[in-house]
């Protein structure tokens, strides 16, 4: 029995959307980072504007219902948070403004370089001190705001909701605990996501049953991913390294389709 082109382009979704979840609630991001590739590459979305703004309205969905898991078991500093997300929502929408106009063989090719970077960072953040109970004064807020204003710009430019930018970002802006700087991302990252797939939806550039199939599977993941997240957060270091090695991971290949020329 064959099954039809729709259903099994929808079952991939399904099936990228668990991986996305899982991702986003074991180190609060790589929702897009991931998704993008894989609609491109997997499920076989030929415009990877498309993909951009497909995934970044999963990604939000799938960041909230992360976020409410990871809230019930205190992981969530919303004054802080809410202060980094508010300041980003305002580049977000400058950046995917800018990212719309950019070549999308380009786009990705520097989403890969960033990546890269960024894993390099969260490395270095492995051995920072946290302070999860510094208070938000004139010296902490106006880092907060530039920080999260320059995250949320660049995830808008490259379309992710911005997981893996934004956990660095709290780890150094906000000076919190990784678990906590996890949990306090997905904040960011619904509120990243969606500014930036409103945006795409107005150039129509998001597949509305694709990205539903995506939230489902998102939702059956992150209850695996929090799982996961608070055990190896028990152990010193592991998740950054964590964090790192998907970030590596992910890039190596986006690199290697690029070099070899295989983008669409």
């Amino acid at each position: 029995m064959t099954l039809h082109p729709d259903l099994l382009r929808y079952l991939a979704g399904t099936l990228a959307g668990g991986v996305v979840g899982l991702s986003l609630g074991l180190v609060g991001g790589g929702g897009s980072i991931l998704s993008v590739p894989l609609l491109v590459y997997v499920v076989g979305v030929s415009n990877p504007h498309l993909a951009i703004g497909t995934s970044a309205l999963a990604v939000a969905a799938n960041a909230l219902l992360n976020m409410v898991g990871h809230a019930r078991h205190g992981r969530v500093k919303w004054k802080i948070a809410g202060l980094f997300a508010a300041a980003g929502v305002m580049g977000a929408a400058l950046g995917s403004q800018a990212g719309k106009m950019l070549d999308s063989r380009r786009l990705l090719a520097c989403f890969a370089v960033l990546m890269l970077v960024v894993g390099v960072m969260m490395l270095r953040f492995r051995f920072a001190t946290a302070h999860p109970d510094e208070p938000l004064d004139r010296r902490s807020i106006p880092r907060l705001a530039m920080t999260g204003g320059l995250t949320g710009a660049v995830c808008g430019f490259f379309g992710i909701g911005g997981g893996f930018l934004i956990v660095p970002g709290l780890l150094y802006a906000g000076r919190l605990p990784i678990l906590q700087a996890v949990g306090s991302s997905l904040v960011a990252v619904t509120a990243f996501g969606l500014t930036t797939a409103l945006n795409y939806a107005r150039s129509g550039w998001v597949d509305w049953p694709l990205a539903a199939t995506l939230i489902v599977g998102g939702m059956l993941g992150g209850l695996v991913g929090i799982q996961l997240a608070q055990r190896l957060a028990a152990r010193s270091g592991l998740l950054h390294i964590c964090f790192a090695v998907i970030v590596f991971l992910v890039a190596a290949y986006m690199l290697y389709r690029s070099s070899a020329g295989l983008f669409s």
